[in-house]
């Protein structure tokens, strides 16, 4: 081999080491909560083609566009250059939106909050609305009068899925069977039936009718008592893909059409410490070379599967998943050109 093929080879090398590479984003007065949901986020490059496509030249109050500072922020994230400061007017621009710096929040409600600001302020309501279809779960609560067995119906969507999680050992599996349990409704809950006219006793559950592209579980271990929040690290087993029509057999709706139901975990954001004082982290496989790592703020290391199996609570210390970033399975990365 040449001496310039040597050295081309060498720099192709070096260039797809680099490209392959996940960088960290250092913690800036208390950032974690946010560094971690940019790690997901990054790692979720349907939305970063969206806002790719969104033309945000003519957006005013730069400064405080939630969208538009995401856009630059996912950008930066994804070229090969230092990554350590690249965050800080995003952290600034969600600061001017009242999501504070130097205060501790919760992952899921930052998360929330994000995907409501960029909604909000993107001036391009198709696209807007084209992120959130992303992660939008349809869903249709049934109401079943105990009376005389009327059934009423409401539409709605969620932009996750919220799993109640017991004190015990629980599965994915089990926390979305009680996600659709149904669940009796008396006395000061009864509804209003209009086949009876009257309040009545009535049972109520929750059928699906679309899946998301992107599904978000959020695991709810955190307990509001009379005088403190505490947090369940009981274990929460779940798999690295599933397929939904297995798991939720009798939760479809009559109108649920879909017939791809198969996701592949990609993301896992892990709290540890306590409700009061803790500390987020995540585990994401790399959209390129699909290899887990473990970003927890500046440092970043190479992780394995068994790795993100650890956080499901069933080891002795607090480093527990709550978030869990599924996609589905038929939605591939593009080929990358070469």
């Amino acid at each position: 081999m040449s001496a310039g093929i040597s050295r081309l080879l060498s720099v192709f090398l070096r260039m797809e080491s680099h490209h392959c590479e996940m960088r960290g984003l250092s913690n800036y007065h208390l950032s974690c909560c946010v560094n971690t949901l940019l790690q997901t986020l990054s790692a979720t490059w349907e939305v970063a083609d969206v806002l790719e496509r969104w033309n945000s030249e003519g957006v005013n109050a730069s400064n405080r566009n939630v969208p538009l500072q995401l856009k630059k922020v996912l950008v930066a994230m994804s070229s090969g250059g230092p990554q350590n400061e690249v965050h800080r007017d995003f952290l600034r621009c969600l600061d001017r939106n009242c999501v504070r710096l130097s205060v501790q929040h919760d992952s899921n409600e930052v998360f929330l909050s994000i995907l409501n600001f960029t909604k909000q302020q993107m001036d391009d309501e198709a696209l807007a609305l084209e992120i959130q279809n992303l992660y939008k779960i349809s869903i249709e609560t049934q109401l079943r009068c105990l009376n005389c067995d009327s059934v009423q119906t409401a539409v709605d969507y969620l932009l996750n899925l919220h799993l109640h999680v017991k004190e015990d050992h629980n599965s994915l599996e089990s926390c979305i069977s009680t996600f659709l349990e149904e669940h009796e409704l008396r006395g000061i809950n009864c509804c209003f039936c209009a086949e009876c006219g009257a309040k009545t006793p009535s049972k109520q559950c929750v059928k699906f009718l679309a899946l998301p592209r992107i599904l978000c579980v959020h695991l709810k271990r955190f307990r509001s008592g009379q005088r403190y929040t505490r947090k369940l690290d009981c274990t929460v087993t779940f798999p690295e893909s599933f397929d939904f029509s297995e798991i939720a057999r009798e939760g479809f709706s009559k109108e649920f059409t879909q017939t791809k139901c198969k996701y592949t975990l990609y993301a896992v954001v892990v709290h540890s410490g306590s409700a009061m004082c803790g500390h987020y982290t995540a585990y994401v496989r790399h959209k390129v070379n699909q290899q887990w790592y473990y970003a927890d703020d500046s440092h970043v290391q190479q992780a394995s599967w068994e790795d993100v199996q650890g956080t499901n609570g069933s080891a002795a210390y607090s480093n527990t998943a709550y978030m869990l970033m599924y996609r589905r399975a038929e939605e591939e990365q593009p080929q990358q050109q070469t």
